[in-house]
C-alpha cells in the first residue's frame, strides 16, 4: 500500500485536546504517518501552503476553524493551491446525525472524506480511529494515483501540443481567422461537422485541428478517404466484422468506428460512400451504435463523425445519389475552408512555413525569394490550392540553391498560356528550349494534368478510377502522391 517514505501531514486545528487526541489516534502508525505541521488557522494554513505544499500529502482539518477561513471556503482555497492535496475533515457537528447534505458539500468542496471527532464518552482518540487512519493511508493512495494521472495527462498534452504544432493551420487573413475562430467553437461542442471546399484546401487539416481542440483530444483520431474504399468491402471496413461470419473471416476485426470509440472519425469524400453504405452510418448517427457483420447484437459507440466533401451534398441530394436524412444529420454545423485565391496574402506565410519544413527535412539552408517571384505566386490561380503550392515548394527545392527567381516559379509551376483550354492546358511552354525540364518531372507533370482531367469529367472517384483502368487504393494513392488527394 505504502512506498519507503511516511506519509506527511498538515493538521490544521484550534484546540489543544483536539491536538493530541489526533495524535493520540495516529501514534501507533507514527512510522507510516508523520505529522509535519500543525497550525491553528485556516488563513496560517493557507500560507504555510502557498510556500511549498509539496512538503504534504494529505491535510486533516477541523471544520470549524478559528480565524474566519473555515469549512468549504478552506477546502476550495487549499485546493486551488495544490488539486493533489487530499483533505480530511473532522468535525463535531455530525454527532449521531445522517446529514447528507452536509457530507455532499464537503464531497463538492473537494474534501476526500470527513468523520466525526468523538461522541460523550471518547475522549483521548477520534471516534472509530481504524476508519479514520485507513483514510489516511486510502487518501494518501489517491493522491499517488491522481499524480500518475496527471503525469500521463501532461505528456499527452504535450503530445498533442506537438500534433497541433505539426498540423497548425497557417495564415493570418481574415478567411483564415474566421475559420480558426469557427473551430475553436466546434471544438468546444460534439456536434456533427460537415466540412466542405475544394480539393487540397485543408479539410482534414481542419478535422484534426477540432479534434485536438477538443475533450476527445486524448482519444483516437481515425481518418478515412470514402472513395479509396471498395465498395464490397466499405461495410466491414467501416464496422467490423466477427471471426467466422463469412469465408476468410479468420478472425475478428475492428472496424474504423470502433477504432475511434470515444474519439472522432473523419469521413473524407462522404459523398462517394454507396447508398446502403449510407444507411448504415445514419443509424450511427441515429442510434450511437453499429451493425457488425456476423454480430446478432449491435455495438454502442461514442464516436464524433466530422465529414468532408468537395462536392456541392445539397446537388447530390437533389440528384438521388446521397440521402437526404443522412445530409440533414451531418450538416448540423457546416464549415466551408477558404481556397488559396481567397487568401492570397497568406501566399508568404505558406510558402515560409513550407521551406522551413522542407529545408529542415533535407537538411539544407532555406533559401531567398525574389520580390518578383513571389508577386509571380501570388497571381497564380492555384486550382490546386494549398496542397499545390506545398508540391511547388518541394520542386522549387530541386532547382535552386541560395534564391529562388521567376525562372524557378516558372518552371515549378509550368503557368500555362492563356490561350491554353483550360487547367490541364496543351504543355505548349515544355516545348520551348529555354523551359526543357527533365523527363521524369514532365511525366509528373502529365499525371498531375491528365488525372485533374479525368476526375474533374467523372461523376465520382470510383468512375476515374475505373475510366484509368485502376483499382480505387491505387487511384487514391496515385492521386495522393500527385498532390491532388
Amino acid at each position: 500500500m505504502l512506498n519507503n517514505r511516511p506519509i506527511n501531514v498538515l493538521l490544521i486545528e484550534d484546540e489543544d485536546y483536539d491536538v493530541r487526541r489526533v495524535k493520540n489516534t495516529i501514534r501507533p502508525f507514527e512510522d507510516k504517518i508523520n505529522i509535519v505541521s500543525v497550525v491553528s488557522s485556516g488563513i496560517e494554513a493557507v500560507d504555510l501552503l502557498k510556500e511549498n505544499s509539496k512538503n504534504y500529502d494529505v491535510v486533516i482539518m477541523d471544520f470549524q476553524i478559528a480565524g474566519g477561513l473555515m469549512g468549504e471556503a478552506l477546502i476550495a482555497n487549499i485546493k486551488e493551491i495544490d488539486p493533489l492535496l487530499q483533505i480530511i475533515v473532522i468535525t463535531k457537528m455530525t454527532i449521531n446525525v445522517t446529514d447528507f447534505k452536509f457530507a455532499n458539500a464537503l464531497i463538492k468542496a473537494g474534501a476526500f472524506w470527513y468523520c466525526t471527532k468523538y461522541p460523550g464518552d471518547i475522549v483521548h482518540y477520534i471516534y472509530q480511529p481504524t476508519d479514520f487512519i485507513l483514510s489516511i493511508f486510502n487518501a494518501f493512495e489517491k493522491k499517488k494515483l491522481e499524480q500518475d494521472r496527471y503525469r500521463s495527462n501532461k505528456k499527452l498534452s504535450r503530445n498533442v501540443n506537438d500534433i497541433l504544432s505539426q498540423r497548425k493551420i497557417v495564415g493570418a487573413s481574415r478567411p483564415i481567422d474566421e475559420l480558426k475562430q469557427q473551430i475553436l467553437k466546434c471544438a468546444k461542442s460534439n456536434t456533427s461537422i460537415l466540412i466542405s471546399g475544394q480539393s487540397g484546401t485543408g479539410k482534414e487539416l481542419v478535422a484534426a485541428n477540432i479534434h485536438y481542440q477538443s475533450d476527445r483530444r486524448f482519444e483516437n483520431f481515425v481518418a478515412i478517404n470514402c472513395g479509396s474504399l471498395p465498395h464490397d468491402l466499405i461495410e466491414s471496413e467501416l464496422f467490423g466484422y466477427e471471426k467466422g461470419s463469412f469465408t476468410g473471416a479468420s478472425k475478428s476485426k475492428p472496424g474504423l468506428f470502433e477504432q475511434a470509440n470515444n474519439g472522432t472519425i473523419f469521413l473524407d469524400e462522404i459523398a462517394e460512400l454507396p447508398l446502403n453504405a449510407q444507411v448504415k452510418l445514419l443509424r450511427v448517427l441515429q442510434e450511437g451504435e453499429i451493425e457488425k457483420i456476423g454480430r446478432t447484437t449491435n455495438v454502442k459507440i461514442d464516436v464524433r463523425i466530422i465529414a468532408a466533401s468537395n462536392k456541392d451534398l445539397g446537388k447530390e441530394v437533389s440528384l438521388k445519389h446521397f440521402r437526404e436524412d443522412l445530409y440533414y444529420r451531418l450538416n448540423v454545423v457546416p464549415i466551408t475552408v477558404p481556397t488559396l485565391r481567397d487568401r492570397i496574402s497568406d501566399i508568404p506565410l505558406l510558402l515560409d512555413h513550407f521551406l522551413d519544413y522542407f529545408c529542415d527535412e533535407i537538411k539544407r539552408p532555406k533559401p531567398e525569394i525574389e520580390p518578383e517571384a513571389l508577386r509571380m505566386l501570388q497571381e497564380y490561380d492555384w486550382p490546386g490550392n494549398v496542397r499545390e503550392l506545398k508540391n511547388v515548394v518541394q520542386r522549387l527545392l530541386f532547382y535552386v540553391e541560395d534564391k529562388i527567381t521567376p525562372f524557378n516559379i516558372k518552371q515549378s509551376l509550368i503557368s500555362l498560356p492563356a490561350n491554353s483550354g483550360g487547367s490541364y492546358g496543351d504543355f505548349a511552354n515544355i516545348f520551348k528550349e529555354e523551359d526543357i525540364i527533365p523527363l521524369k518531372q514532365a511525366e509528373a507533370i502529365f499525371r498531375e494534368k491528365y488525372f485533374k482531367f479525368v476526375r474533374d469529367v467523372s461523376s465520382s472517384d470510383a468512375k476515374a478510377a475505373e475510366k484509368l483502368g485502376l483499382a480505387p487504393p491505387n487511384f487514391h494513392r496515385m492521386c495522393k502522391d500527385l498532390g491532388l488527394k
